[in-house]
Protein backbone atom coordinates (compact mmCIF):
# COMPACT_ATOMS: atom_id res chain seq x y z
CA UNK A 1 0.00 0.00 0.00
CA UNK A 2 0.92 3.65 -0.29
CA UNK A 3 0.19 6.36 2.28
CA UNK A 4 1.23 9.80 1.14
CA UNK A 5 0.41 13.47 0.99
CA UNK A 6 1.77 15.28 -2.06
CA UNK A 7 2.31 19.06 -2.16
CA UNK A 8 -0.87 21.14 -2.20
CA UNK A 9 -0.97 23.61 -5.10
CA UNK A 10 2.30 25.30 -4.14
CA UNK A 11 0.94 26.25 -0.70
CA UNK A 12 4.35 25.50 0.82
CA UNK A 13 7.84 26.07 -0.55
CA UNK A 14 9.42 22.98 1.10
CA UNK A 15 12.87 24.59 1.07
CA UNK A 16 12.68 24.94 -2.74
CA UNK A 17 11.88 28.52 -3.75
CA UNK A 18 11.91 27.86 -7.51
CA UNK A 19 9.98 24.58 -7.59
CA UNK A 20 6.52 24.06 -9.08
CA UNK A 21 3.76 21.53 -8.47
CA UNK A 22 1.14 20.92 -11.12
CA UNK A 23 -0.22 18.43 -13.64
CA UNK A 24 3.22 17.97 -15.19
CA UNK A 25 4.39 16.60 -11.84
CA UNK A 26 1.43 14.71 -10.35
CA UNK A 27 0.19 12.99 -13.50
CA UNK A 28 3.31 10.84 -14.07
CA UNK A 29 3.60 10.18 -10.33
CA UNK A 30 0.07 8.76 -10.15
CA UNK A 31 0.79 6.71 -13.28
CA UNK A 32 3.87 5.25 -11.60
CA UNK A 33 1.93 4.52 -8.42
CA UNK A 34 -0.52 2.48 -10.48
CA UNK A 35 2.37 0.61 -12.09
CA UNK A 36 4.05 -0.37 -8.81
CA UNK A 37 0.87 -1.15 -6.87
CA UNK A 38 0.05 -4.85 -6.80
CA UNK A 39 -3.45 -6.04 -7.65
CA UNK A 40 -5.53 -5.59 -4.50
CA UNK A 41 -3.24 -2.83 -3.21
CA UNK A 42 -4.39 0.56 -1.96
CA UNK A 43 -3.10 4.13 -2.29
CA UNK A 44 -4.13 6.65 0.38
CA UNK A 45 -3.72 10.07 -1.30
CA UNK A 46 -4.25 12.97 1.13
CA UNK A 47 -4.65 16.38 -0.52
CA UNK A 48 -6.18 19.84 -0.24
CA UNK A 49 -6.78 22.76 -2.60
CA UNK A 50 -5.43 26.28 -2.71
CA UNK A 51 -7.67 29.29 -3.36
CA UNK A 52 -6.47 31.36 -6.33
CA UNK A 53 -8.21 34.54 -7.49
CA UNK A 54 -11.19 33.79 -5.28
CA UNK A 55 -11.70 30.20 -6.46
CA UNK A 56 -10.53 26.87 -5.12
CA UNK A 57 -8.36 25.17 -7.72
CA UNK A 58 -10.16 21.82 -7.65
CA UNK A 59 -6.86 20.06 -8.27
CA UNK A 60 -7.74 17.45 -5.64
CA UNK A 61 -10.65 16.32 -7.81
CA UNK A 62 -8.52 16.46 -10.94
CA UNK A 63 -5.98 14.14 -9.31
CA UNK A 64 -8.70 11.68 -8.26
CA UNK A 65 -10.18 11.63 -11.77
CA UNK A 66 -6.73 11.15 -13.29
CA UNK A 67 -6.07 8.22 -10.95
CA UNK A 68 -9.26 6.62 -12.29
CA UNK A 69 -8.09 7.22 -15.87
CA UNK A 70 -4.84 5.45 -14.98
CA UNK A 71 -6.83 2.39 -13.89
CA UNK A 72 -7.38 2.91 -10.17
CA UNK A 73 -10.78 2.51 -8.55
CA UNK A 74 -11.87 5.43 -6.41
CA UNK A 75 -12.65 3.08 -3.56
CA UNK A 76 -13.61 5.78 -1.06
CA UNK A 77 -13.51 9.54 -0.60
CA UNK A 78 -12.68 10.09 3.04
CA UNK A 79 -12.36 13.33 5.00
CA UNK A 80 -9.67 14.30 7.46
CA UNK A 81 -11.33 16.71 9.89
CA UNK A 82 -8.45 18.56 11.52
CA UNK A 83 -10.74 20.21 14.06
CA UNK A 84 -9.03 23.58 13.71
CA UNK A 85 -8.03 26.06 11.03
CA UNK A 86 -4.51 25.45 9.69
CA UNK A 87 -4.86 26.58 6.07
CA UNK A 88 -3.51 29.65 4.31
CA UNK A 89 -6.15 32.17 3.26
CA UNK A 90 -8.65 34.83 4.26
CA UNK A 91 -11.71 34.32 6.44
CA UNK A 92 -13.35 37.57 5.34
CA UNK A 93 -15.30 35.93 2.51
CA UNK A 94 -15.62 32.22 3.40
CA UNK A 95 -15.84 29.78 6.29
CA UNK A 96 -12.60 28.40 7.66
CA UNK A 97 -11.52 25.19 5.97
CA UNK A 98 -10.72 22.52 8.56
CA UNK A 99 -10.56 19.40 6.40
CA UNK A 100 -8.60 17.67 3.67
CA UNK A 101 -9.53 14.89 1.26
CA UNK A 102 -8.27 11.37 1.77
CA UNK A 103 -8.81 9.56 -1.53
CA UNK A 104 -8.56 5.78 -1.30
CA UNK A 105 -7.44 4.44 -4.68
CA UNK A 106 -7.42 0.69 -5.16
CA UNK A 107 -6.02 -1.52 -7.92
CA UNK A 108 -9.00 -3.80 -8.30
CA UNK A 109 -10.82 -4.65 -5.08
CA UNK A 110 -8.76 -4.04 -1.92
CA UNK A 111 -7.17 -7.27 -0.75
CA UNK A 112 -7.14 -6.10 2.87
CA UNK A 113 -9.59 -4.19 5.02
CA UNK A 114 -9.24 -4.20 8.79
CA UNK A 115 -12.00 -1.82 9.90
CA UNK A 116 -11.36 0.19 13.05
CA UNK A 117 -14.22 -0.16 15.50
CA UNK A 118 -13.97 2.64 18.04
CA UNK A 119 -17.20 4.59 17.43
CA UNK A 120 -19.30 4.53 20.64
CA UNK A 121 -22.67 2.94 19.93
CA UNK A 122 -25.57 4.93 21.39
CA UNK A 123 -27.79 1.82 21.50
CA UNK A 124 -25.18 -0.59 22.91
CA UNK A 125 -26.78 -3.64 24.49
CA UNK A 126 -30.09 -3.20 22.68
CA UNK A 127 -31.46 -5.36 19.85
CA UNK A 128 -31.28 -3.98 16.31
CA UNK A 129 -34.57 -3.16 14.66
CA UNK A 130 -35.87 -1.14 11.73
CA UNK A 131 -36.25 -1.19 7.97
CA UNK A 132 -34.09 -0.61 4.90
CA UNK A 133 -35.28 1.47 1.96
CA UNK A 134 -35.30 -0.37 -1.40
CA UNK A 135 -34.64 1.06 -4.86
CA UNK A 136 -38.35 1.18 -5.67
CA UNK A 137 -39.08 3.17 -2.49
CA UNK A 138 -40.48 0.25 -0.53
CA UNK A 139 -38.98 -0.95 2.75
CA UNK A 140 -38.09 -4.31 4.20
CA UNK A 141 -36.99 -5.45 7.63
CA UNK A 142 -33.26 -5.43 8.41
CA UNK A 143 -31.59 -8.80 7.85
CA UNK A 144 -29.74 -8.54 11.18
CA UNK A 145 -32.80 -7.49 13.16
CA UNK A 146 -32.59 -8.77 16.70
CA UNK A 147 -28.80 -8.72 16.92
CA UNK A 148 -27.49 -7.10 20.08
CA UNK A 149 -25.71 -3.83 19.45
CA UNK A 150 -22.01 -3.87 20.48
CA UNK A 151 -20.38 -1.23 22.65
CA UNK A 152 -18.41 0.13 19.69
CA UNK A 153 -19.33 0.28 16.01
CA UNK A 154 -17.25 0.61 12.86
CA UNK A 155 -15.76 4.04 12.29
CA UNK A 156 -17.27 6.31 9.61
CA UNK A 157 -15.22 7.75 6.75
CA UNK A 158 -14.75 11.16 8.38
CA UNK A 159 -11.81 11.00 10.80
CA UNK A 160 -11.06 13.76 13.28
CA UNK A 161 -7.35 13.89 14.02
CA UNK A 162 -5.64 17.03 15.29
CA UNK A 163 -2.52 18.09 13.35
CA UNK A 164 0.72 17.74 15.22
CA UNK A 165 3.93 19.41 14.14
CA UNK A 166 7.38 17.97 13.67
CA UNK A 167 10.27 20.38 14.09
CA UNK A 168 11.92 21.16 10.78
CA UNK A 169 9.01 20.38 8.42
CA UNK A 170 6.19 22.78 7.42
CA UNK A 171 3.40 20.22 6.84
CA UNK A 172 3.92 16.92 8.68
CA UNK A 173 1.45 14.04 8.95
CA UNK A 174 -0.09 13.42 12.37
CA UNK A 175 1.07 9.92 13.25
CA UNK A 176 -2.38 8.65 14.40
CA UNK A 177 -3.81 9.42 10.95
CA UNK A 178 -1.09 7.46 9.17
CA UNK A 179 -1.20 4.62 11.70
CA UNK A 180 -4.95 4.10 11.31
CA UNK A 181 -4.70 3.93 7.51
CA UNK A 182 -1.85 1.43 7.69
CA UNK A 183 -3.86 -0.72 10.09
CA UNK A 184 -6.94 -0.47 7.87
CA UNK A 185 -5.43 -1.35 4.50
CA UNK A 186 -2.46 -3.62 5.21
CA UNK A 187 -1.30 -6.53 7.35
CA UNK A 188 1.90 -7.25 9.26
CA UNK A 189 4.72 -8.00 6.86
CA UNK A 190 3.24 -5.95 4.01
CA UNK A 191 5.19 -3.13 2.37
CA UNK A 192 4.18 0.53 2.73
CA UNK A 193 5.42 3.23 0.33
CA UNK A 194 5.54 6.99 0.82
CA UNK A 195 6.88 8.81 -2.28
CA UNK A 196 6.76 12.16 -0.43
CA UNK A 197 8.37 11.00 2.80
CA UNK A 198 8.94 14.42 4.37
CA UNK A 199 9.71 14.03 8.06
CA UNK A 200 9.28 10.25 7.93
CA UNK A 201 5.97 9.79 9.75
CA UNK A 202 4.79 7.01 7.43
CA UNK A 203 8.07 5.17 7.84
CA UNK A 204 8.02 5.47 11.62
CA UNK A 205 4.42 4.25 11.84
CA UNK A 206 5.10 1.37 9.43
CA UNK A 207 7.99 0.03 11.48
CA UNK A 208 6.06 0.36 14.74
CA UNK A 209 3.25 -1.68 13.13
CA UNK A 210 5.63 -4.37 11.83
CA UNK A 211 5.36 -3.40 8.17
CA UNK A 212 8.19 -2.97 5.68
CA UNK A 213 8.75 0.56 4.40
CA UNK A 214 10.01 2.33 1.28
CA UNK A 215 10.37 6.11 1.40
CA UNK A 216 11.33 8.69 -1.23
CA UNK A 217 12.37 12.27 -0.41
CA UNK A 218 14.24 14.83 -2.55
CA UNK A 219 15.09 17.39 0.14
CA UNK A 220 18.27 16.54 2.10
CA UNK A 221 17.13 18.39 5.24
CA UNK A 222 13.83 16.52 5.46
CA UNK A 223 15.57 13.26 4.61
CA UNK A 224 17.92 13.66 7.57
CA UNK A 225 14.92 14.24 9.88
CA UNK A 226 13.18 11.14 8.52
CA UNK A 227 16.30 8.98 8.82
CA UNK A 228 16.81 10.03 12.44
CA UNK A 229 13.20 9.15 13.34
CA UNK A 230 13.27 5.81 11.55
CA UNK A 231 16.70 4.82 12.86
CA UNK A 232 15.66 5.62 16.43
CA UNK A 233 12.82 3.11 16.08
CA UNK A 234 15.10 0.48 14.55
CA UNK A 235 17.59 1.00 17.37
CA UNK A 236 14.84 0.88 19.97
CA UNK A 237 15.79 4.28 21.36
Amino acid sequence: MTVTSPPYDNLRTYNQEDWKWGEAQWKPIIEELYRVTKHGGVVVWIVGDATVNGSETGSSFKQALWAMECGFNLHDTMIWNKGRFTAVGTLNVRYASVFEYMFIFSKGSPKTFNPIKDRPCKTAGKAKSGTIRQRDGSTKRMSNEGWIQPEYGQRFNIWQVHPKGVKGHPAPFPEPLVRDHIVSWSNKGDTVLDPFMGSGTTGAASLLLNRNFIGIEVDPEYLSIAKARINSIRDGS
